[in-house]
C-alpha cells in the first residue's frame, strides 16, 4: 500500500504537515537534525525545541580531534630511501642535508625529499658529422658511461647535470676530431681518439662540480658520408693490404735470415776445416821429407828406386790396364787385366778354366830403354 493512499494514516516519509503535499523536505530542517546528531556525539546539549545549544564541539571532542590529527601527521612524515639512492632534504626550499638509504622521517608540508640514484651506471650517446684536421667530413658515434658520486653537486651545481654533461661531451668530441686526421679516426688511431676524448671531457666538467664521474668511453663507429663511402672503403682496403704485405715480408725476412746465417756459419766452419786439413797435409809432407832426406843422403840410388817402385805401385793399383815396354824390341806388351779378371770370374762360376790371350799391338815408335828415361829419379832430383 502506498503511503499516500487512503487509510495509511498519512505516513509521509518527508513528514509534510499538510499530509497531501508531496514536495521535497525542508533543507533547514535536515541541517538542524544533522547538527543535533553531531552535537550529541561530542557531548553537546540540545533544547526542547530541537535547536543546538550554540556550541559545535566540546573540549573533549576537540582534544580527540587534535590527537587524531597529530597521529595522522606523524605517520605521514615517514618515507623510504632505496638502497642505491641518497635523499636530498629541502626545508622551505633550502638545502638542509642528505639522508642515507632506509626509513626516515620528515616534516610534512615543510620538508621536501629528492631521491638521487648513486649506484646505477648511466649511458649517454653522442654522434654527428664533424670536420677533421685534413678538412674531411666524418660521422663519429661515441658513448660514455657515468654515475653520480656527489648527490648535492649533482642537484644544485647546475640546472641540469645530465644536459651539461651531454654538451660537454659534444664539445670534447668535436675538439678531438678536429685535431686528428681522418685516416687515424677511421683506422689505426681509434684508441688514441677515445683516450683523448676522455681526458678532454674530464677537463671540461671539472670546474662545474657536476657530482659525476666518467666510468668509460666507447668509440662505437666512425665512417665517411654515404656519398663517398665506396671510395673510402677502397682506400681502407688498400691500407689493410699494405699492412698485410708488410707483415708477410717481415715474416719472409725472419724466415730467410736464420737460414742464410746458418749457411754462412757452415761455410765458415768448412773453410776453417779445409785450412786445418791443408796445413796438416803440408806439415805431414814436410815431416815425411825430413824422414826420407837422411836415407837418401846415405844411399841415393837405393832410395830412388824404392820411391819409384812405391809410386808405380800406387799408379798400377788404380788402373786395370798395363803396358810393358820390352827393352830392345819394337813391340809394346799390353795386358788387359780387367778382361783377364772378368774371364777368370766367369770360368770360376762355370767350373772351367780359360785363359785370355795376350795381344801385342805394334807401336810405330822407337823403343825407349830404361837407361834413356829422364825422370826426376834418373837425374838425381827429388
Amino acid at each position: 500500500m502506498a503511503w499516500n493512499e487512503p487509510g495509511n494514516n498519512d505516513k509521509d516519509p518527508w513528514k509534510n504537515k499538510g499530509g497531501k503535499n508531496q514536495g521535497p523536505p525542508d533543507l533547514d530542517e535536515l541541517l538542524n537534525d544533522l547538527g543535533k546528531k553531531v552535537t550529541g556525539i561530542f557531548g553537546g546539549k540540545t533544547t526542547k525545541g530541537g535547536s543546538g545549544s550554540g556550541k559545535s564541539f566540546s573540549s573533549i571532542g576537540l582534544s580527540i580531534l587534535l590527537i587524531v590529527a597529530s597521529v595522522v601527521y606523524a605517520f605521514s612524515g615517514f618515507y623510504t630511501i632505496k638502497e642505491a639512492e641518497q635523499g636530498i632534504v629541502l626545508r622551505f626550499g633550502e638545502y638542509s642535508g642528505t639522508v642515507e638509504p632506509g626509513i626516515n622521517w620528515k616534516w610534512t608540508f615543510i620538508d621536501r625529499i629528492i631521491p638521487v640514484d648513486m649506484q646505477s651506471t648511466r649511458d649517454m650517446p653522442s654522434s654527428g658529422f664533424m670536420l677533421t684536421k685534413d678538412e674531411n667530413v666524418v660521422r663519429v658515434e661515441m658513448q660514455i658511461q657515468y654515475r653520480v658520486v656527489d648527490a648535492r653537486n649533482y642537484v644544485f651545481s647546475v640546472t641540469n647535470a645530465d644536459d651539461s654533461l651531454n654538451q660537454s661531451l659534444d664539445s670534447a668530441l668535436r675538439y678531438v676530431v678536429g685535431h686528428a686526421d681522418m685516416d687515424d679516426i677511421l683506422t689505426s688511431g681509434r684508441e688514441s681518439i677515445r683516450q683523448s676524448v676522455w681526458q678532454e671531457l674530464d677537463k671540461i666538467i671539472a670546474p662545474y662540480n657536476l657530482g659525476l664521474i666518467i666510468v668509460d668511453v666507447n668509440f662505437k663507429d666512425a665512417r665517411p658520408p654515404n656519398e663517398v663511402k665506396d671510395a673510402f672503403d677502397d682506400a681502407i682496403s688498400a691500407q689493410e693490404d699494405e699492412v698485410r704485405f708488410l707483415r708477410e715480408a717481415e715474416a719472409y725476412a725472419r724466415g730467410i735470415e736464420p737460414r742464410a746465417r746458418g749457411r754462412v756459419k757452415r761455410m765458415e766452419q768448412e773453410a776453417i776445416a779445409y785450412k786445418a786439413q791443408i796445413v796438416l797435409d803440408a806439415q805431414g809432407e814436410v815431416a815425411r821429407f825430413e824422414k826420407i832426406l837422411p836415407e837418401y843422403q846415405a844411399a841415393p840410388k837405393v832410395t830412388r828406386e824404392r820411391l819409384y817402385i812405391a809410386t808405380m805401385e800406387k799408379v798400377y793399383g788404380n788402373t786395370s790396364k798395363v803396358m810393358i815396354d820390352v827393352e830392345g824390341g819394337n813391340n809394346m806388351m799390353y795386358l788387359p787385366l780387367d778382361k783377364i779378371i772378368q774371364h777368370q770370374n766367369t770360368s770360376n762360376r762355370s767350373g772351367k778354366t780359360t785363359y785370355a790371350p795376350i795381344t801385342e799391338p805394334n807401336i810405330n815408335t822407337s823403343p825407349s830403354s830404361s837407361s834413356d828415361r829422364s825422370d826426376r829419379f834418373s837425374n838425381g832430383r827429388n
